[in-house]
């Protein structure tokens, strides 16, 4: 399988890691305030996933398989030692497909605003987000994907007009494979094989990953904790960010994690 070399930023300090992975069509400096709150003892990797911000593109469309072996191969070239991965939404699907693929790589699963698999009547209309970007370019998927991913309420905030340009100046190409690798994601059957501590982030008001969605995921993992941020939207490490760092926060800090 054809891996890329991820760009990828490292800070802070410590024993412990914490890779974290964004959702498409963002890039690594899209996590608020949780690199800085969380780097204090343990050492952060921002990565840029196969196609988005620094990261290079690779020869063809991949599964989500290749997207989690470029993370694999990303964790061991930065020197992390198992450390936790936190993914939100692509990333979340990506961080799952690690855990179950490359099992010794990963301490912690954090899986946040992400579905365990998609439904084969869902998988047409996910290839179509990607598709639609091909025919009239980024600018015409970038309002209903804002709709999407921040409630009504937030969508004058500043940060989201920084979501906005980054997906008016992503590579349609990149954009189009993610859909696809989306579209073909389901690691359900599998997820009952995951054994490491496992946090599902659910948010109240996402409207692509439902909390219901989301408890599929806690069912299916063993000893799995299952949180649902309250008034929280699909980006909800911008919009709740300090409701977020939080849960994130604690589960890191926690010994042991029994069901919820």
């Amino acid at each position: 399988m054809e891996t890329v070399n991820l760009h990828g930023i490292v800070e802070g300090a410590g024993d412990e890691g914490l890779v974290l992975l964004h959702p498409i069509g963002l890039d690594n400096s899209f996590w608020g305030a949780l690199p800085s709150m969380l780097g204090r003892g343990r050492r952060i990797l921002r990565l840029d996933l196969r196609g988005f911000g620094g990261s290079p593109i690779g020869a063809g469309a991949a599964p989500i398989e290749a997207y989690a072996a470029d993370v694999h191969q990303a964790i061991r070239r930065y020197g992390l030692e198992k450390p936790a991965v936190l993914g939100l939404s692509f990333g979340g699907m990506i961080a799952q497909t690690l855990a179950l693929d490359f099992p010794g790589s990963v301490s912690k699963l954090i899986a946040c605003g992400c579905p365990g698999g998609i439904p084969v009547e869902a998988r047409d209309a996910l290839r179509e987000r990607g598709v639609a970007a091909e025919r009239g370019g980024m600018d015409s998927v970038v309002p209903t994907t804002i709709e999407r991913w921040f409630t009504p309420d937030f969508v004058d905030n500043p940060v989201v007009e920084r979501v906005r340009e980054r997906l008016r100046t992503d590579s349609v190409r990149a954009w189009s494979e993610g859909w696809q690798a989306i579209s073909n994601f389901n690691a359900l059957p599998r997820l009952g094989g995951i054994d490491v501590p496992t946090l599902v982030v659910a948010g109240e008001h996402d409207l692509a990953a439902p909390p219901a969605a989301m408890a599929t995921i806690a069912k299916a993992v063993p000893g799995a904790r299952f949180v649902i941020l309250a008034g929280a939207p699909h980006m909800m490490q911008l919009e709740t960010s300090g409701l977020f760092i939080e849960t994130i926060g604690d589960f890191l800090a926690a010994r042991s994690v029994g069901a919820t």
